[in-house]
């Protein structure tokens, strides 16, 4: 006898094999995480006086970061005096949060941190880009070799174009003859 709702005024049993019950339990808990996506905050690190170049490269990580669906936590860290000018960053963050707005939104507004400046910056509902197939996706070496070789027997057994008779004569060399010099003559 198993009790299948404890919280049901009476409290509902049923008679069934306890063991096929805790396995039928255990599959509807491993599908409900299956369909579950982890949220992964990615970090990416920044400066006040940050090279365009390097602020480019910086941006196409928070790019890849949204694709694949994970949020990006940007962070503009103060050294010295420039902790005395905040407003370079909240400039720098909406900059970046203006480039990626078509991946992204901004979960939480710029706001400073001590030394740090730190903004979240989330991806767009819709369904991740599908990252690297795992190893265990892949073919196994044996199945790509028979695979390799059920192709070059399929192309075996197709039939080759033969010859004809005309195109397998061998072409006449063409000879040059040249005309002679006209003699010069004297007049």
């Amino acid at each position: 006898m198993v009790e299948v709702a404890a919280t049901a005024r009476p409290p509902v049993c049923k008679l069934m094999d306890y063991g096929k019950f805790k396995y039928e339990s255990a599959v509807k808990a491993r599908e409900s995480r299956k369909n579950q996506t982890q949220t992964i905050v990615k970090e990416i690190k920044l400066r006040p006086k940050i090279d365009p170049h390097d602020y480019g490269t910086k941006k196409g990580h928070v790019e890849r970061f949204l694709k694949a669906g994970d949020k990006v936590k940007v962070t503009i860290m103060f050294r010295g005096r420039e902790q005395s000018r905040p407003e370079l960053g909240f400039r720098l963050l909406q900059k970046l949060a203006d480039d990626v707005q078509e991946l992204g939104f901004v979960e939480s507004q710029a706001k400073q941190d001590g030394r740090n400046m730190i903004m979240v910056i989330g991806p767009h509902k819709r369904a991740p880009e599908r990252k690297p197939e795992s190893k265990l996706d892949r073919p196994s070496l044996a199945e790509e070799q028979e695979a390799a070789r059920q192709e070059a027997a399929r192309q075996e057994a197709q039939p080759r174009p033969v010859p004809s008779p005309r195109s397998a004569a061998p072409i006449a060399a063409e000879t040059v003859v040249e005309a002679p010099a006209p003699a010069s003559s004297d007049v």
